[in-house]
């Protein structure tokens, strides 16, 4: 596994089948050290952080459950029930940009590139 450096941390970078994952657990350690995941939950169940990450995967992955989101926009998402996990992500809708793994102590979330760099262009 490769490393890079951002704004001095180091952050994972894994490749599989030729494309690069960001570690999003790595990244969110800046905004939380002690508990990254809780960052990336709540960035996963946002509302517009569901619906960018929901169309990548239709535009990019030939076997995304678009049923399974669908069903997610229409019955839970904006709801105050509504929280995400990249876990629940995978398993429901077969993800593609977002990867868990499971890691000593915590599950470590790796993310498309192309999801991140669009996510810096766009916000």
């Amino acid at each position: 596994m490769q490393e890079i450096i951002v704004k001095s941390n180091k952050v994972r970078v894994m490749n599989v089948n030729g494309i690069d994952y960001i570690s999003l657990t790595d990244l969110a350690r800046d905004v939380n050290d002690t508990e990254p995941n809780d960052i990336i939950k709540k960035w996963m169940s946002n509302k517009d952080s569901v619906l960018y990450y929901g169309l990548w995967e239709e535009l990019n992955n030939k076997s995304f459950n678009s049923a399974e989101f669908s069903r997610i926009k229409k019955d839970d998402l904006g709801t105050n029930k509504f929280i995400m996990t990249p876990s629940k992500w995978y398993r429901l809708t077969n993800s593609q940009g977002i990867i868990p793994s499971i890691g000593r102590y915590i599950v470590l979330v790796h993310l498309h590139i192309q999801i991140l760099l669009l996510n810096l262009q766009v916000g």
